[in-house]
């Protein structure tokens, strides 16, 4: 997208670039036609044509040849030549001479806005520097080369208006300078939000990114309901106390690239890396009404893409390690949480919490995903077909009340969860197969994890 906008830009810069030179051709034309006089039509024949010869190169080169840079370069220096010697005609070979025509300074204002164009202030001081000193020079040569004894000539001779005009020239060529500059300036600093906007985006969904640059209202620290992700290797302590340094970079730049990828993916933010862990929040800081949905196909990719990783990594000779997610909907405080010299974007709550122990329970179930019965009953689309288990009053470590949890049977062989339910007759996802019932909302009552399984019998012939 970035280089499509460039090339529009470079095309119609072009095409600018192109109405200037044009012109300039007309003005010199008209003024070659409206000129009568023999002896200076031949010199203004020859600047014409020279004008047009540079025009078509510096036109071709702009199409074609965009890359080199000195032939930018070149191509300034020669229409500031241009430019002296047309005002070189005025000043010293003209029947006024010591004026400067019409002619002459429109063509000079009309090249100022062509460099203007590159929005390269060097080469508009370069343009301006060298059409500067050749006007004055010429000015100093017509009043040195007047007879002294002559003293009616320097009266009457229109130096001082020339001096004028080319002061008007130096202001324009100045004011161009100050917008050269300032675009200069505008793009670093483009360049500079844009090397930010790609850092946090490292961390934060695009949809957080944005509310991040500007400060939105929306990251004060408020209590809002959002869904909690917890996502941890197995056995990655004992790993990490013998492994090489360079190998454990390796195996965690893996591991937190895949899943803070699909967890954008999916809409969702990364809170915080600790260790092996990931904290990743849906809802936070602007909740969506389907935040349950993308938080639980975001855990369920999870656990393809992982088992995947996992048997790559035992293919390459990297440790294979399993990994447990736990998800939980429920009421947090999120925000930025000002600390003093550190300041941190994050959720606290119960549901955090339970989140993390949901996720701990993975290993004693003996499966990659636990979710709350909380979460469920937010599913505003039937759930993903998979191989679900459901257990009520589900003690948590630290925590009085128990939970009602789903969680994924493990399968010794496929690519998912999905894969074994799939097949129709298996007697274990029909012995598994459990109705949800949502809590107040008739949007989502009787909602169970096997309908797109009966949706597909139903469109078998």
């Amino acid at each position: 997208m970035t280089r499509q906008r460039n090339n529009e830009w470079d095309f119609q810069r072009e095409i600018r670039a192109m109405l200037f030179r044009l012109a300039g051709f007309i003005i010199l034309a008209t003024d070659l036609h409206r000129n009568g006089d023999a002896s200076v039509e031949v010199s203004r024949y020859g600047i014409l044509v020279t004008y047009l010869a540079v025009s078509i190169a510096s036109t071709a080169r702009a199409r074609f040849l965009a890359g080199p840079s000195w032939l930018e370069r070149l191509f300034v220096f020669l229409d500031a030549l241009l430019v002296a010697v047309i005002l070189h005609g005025d000043i010293l070979a003209g029947p006024g001479a010591g004026g400067v025509t019409t002619t002459s300074l429109a063509v000079a204002l009309i090249l100022l806005s062509h460099v203007g164009l590159t929005l390269d202030r060097r080469l508009v001081l370069a343009f301006a520097g060298i059409v500067l000193v050749a006007w004055f020079g010429l000015l100093a040569g017509a009043a040195a080369g007047r007879h002294p004894a002559d003293p009616a000539w320097l009266a009457n001779a229109p130096i001082g208006p020339s001096i004028g005009l080319s002061l008007s020239f130096g202001l324009a060529a100045f004011a161009t300078y100050l917008l050269a500059r300032d675009h200069d300036r505008t793009r670093k600093e483009a360049l500079l939000a844009n090397r930010r906007r790609l850092n946090l985006s490292r961390f934060f969904s695009p949809l957080v990114v944005a509310d991040l640059q500007e400060g939105s209202a929306v990251l004060e620290l408020e209590r809002r309901n959002a869904v909690i992700m917890f996502v941890d290797l197995r056995d990655f302590t004992r790993f990490a106390e013998a492994a090489p340094a360079r190998e454990l970079e390796t195996v965690l730049a893996q591991y937190r690239h895949l899943v803070s990828g699909i967890i954008f993916d999916h809409g969702g933010t990364v809170d915080k890396f600790i260790g092996d862990g990931v904290m990743a929040v849906f809802g936070q800081p602007k909740p969506l009404r389907d935040d349950a949905d993308r938080a639980l196909a975001c855990a369920l990719e999870l656990v393809h893409a992982l088992r995947r990783w996992k048997h790559q990594s035992a293919i390459h000779g990297l440790p294979a390690m399993s990994a447990g997610i736990g998800l939980h909907y429920g009421s947090v405080v999120g925000g930025i949480l000002d600390s003093g010299c550190h300041s941190e974007f994050t959720v606290i709550g119960d549901a955090v919490n339970v989140a993390q122990r949901l996720e701990a329970l993975t290993k004693d179930l003996g499966t990659p995903l636990v979710v709350s019965s909380a979460l469920v009953n937010q599913l505003r689309q039937p759930a993903p077909l998979a191989l679900w288990t459901m257990q009520n009053d589900v003690p948590l470590a630290g925590r009085r009340v128990p939970i009602d949890i789903w969680y994924l049977q493990v399968e010794a062989q496929g690519n998912g969860p999905a894969a074994r339910a799939g097949a129709p007759g298996d007697k274990e996802t029909t012995r598994n197969r459990r109705t949800l019932r949502s809590s107040g909302n008739p949007d989502r009552q009787h909602r169970t994890f096997d309908e797109p399984f009966k949706a597909s019998e139903k469109a078998k012939p």
